[in-house]
């Protein structure tokens, strides 16, 4: 009795499950399931949860091109009272140059020279090129001073261009451009549609490229900074295609390249000019990551 029951207990728990399914299938027509059977029906049963949740709505990606400040604003008058008042300090607190201690030098050695117990010959020729020199450099700059003429900050013919990338230089400037969407052409940050196989960031750098001019940018980042949601127009909906999802990509312009023909359809707007070309709702989506430098 020992004998048989020691190869019982040395038979593996998945051969006795499939002689007991075995003896089983002939009498209560029990139908057996391969792997391979079930493998396919997993397949089968995630393609269409797939079909059945893909989203109605397409993707597209937009870039947020930002040009920054080129030159400073204009002080507030608090500021413009605090940046003189650390003037001063600076200036009592700071040692005196090179230069400075050579005109004192040069203006004790004149002192001494109109002095009556002055009588050296060979310092007397050395001081008097030296104070000449000294006296022609301070000279010379204070020419080219007058002569200087700053580059104006105000430039009224090209601060009206909205075309132009170099209007209103101490401020920061947006990209938008008019674009067709159905029956409507709409102004709105250079995007377009997602292709197979291509991320969101390299759609973005795409809608770029293909703008009417060279225009060079750095991305901030491979992660959208935010997104749009819209609907097509009733006429133009199906059970499949609803509207457009819109994924915007920040970006410093670093390079302008040549200027845009009269008739691209790219307008460089400040902050403050974007609510007369931009809808209500997809500018209140845009102001929440607008860099106000």
């Amino acid at each position: 009795m020992a004998a048989p029951c020691g190869r019982m207990a040395s038979r593996s728990v998945m051969q006795f499950l499939c002689t007991f399914s075995r003896s089983t299938s002939g009498n209560t027509g029990f139908r057996q399931f391969g792997t391979g059977s079930l493998c396919r029906m997993t397949l089968k049963t995630k393609s269409v949860s797939e079909t059945s949740k893909r989203s109605p709505y397409a993707l597209a990606a937009a870039v947020f091109l930002q040009r920054l400040p080129v030159i400073s604003a204009d002080c507030a008058p608090i500021e413009q009272t605090f940046k003189d008042m650390m003037l001063q300090i600076e200036l009592e607190k700071s040692l005196l140059s090179d230069h400075e201690l050579r005109l004192m030098e040069d203006a004790e050695r004149l002192k001494r020279k109109q002095a009556d117990d002055y009588d050296s010959d060979e310092e007397d020729s050395r001081e008097d090129q030296d104070i000449v020199l000294t006296q022609d450099l301070v000279d010379s700059w204070e020419q080219k001073f007058r002569s200087f003429q700053p580059a104006p900050r105000v430039r009224d013919d090209v601060d009206r261009d909205m075309s132009s990338v170099q209007r209103c230089l101490a401020d920061s400037l947006v990209l938008v451009a008019e674009q067709t969407l159905g029956d409507q052409k709409l102004w709105l940050m250079p995007q377009t549609q997602w292709q197979e196989g291509e991320t969101l960031r390299q759609t973005a750098e795409r809608a770029l490229a293909a703008l009417p001019v060279g225009l060079k940018a750095t991305f901030l980042g491979n992660a959208p900074c935010g997104v749009y949601s819209y609907k097509l127009p009733k006429p133009l909906r199906t059970e499949s295609s609803l509207g457009t999802k819109v994924f915007f990509f920040k970006a410093i312009l670093s390079d302008s390249g040549p200027s845009a023909p009269p008739n691209s359809a790219l307008l460089w707007l400040k902050k403050s000019e974007l609510q007369g070309y931009l809808k209500p709702a997809y500018l209140m989506k845009v102001e929440r990551f607008i860099l106000d430098l």
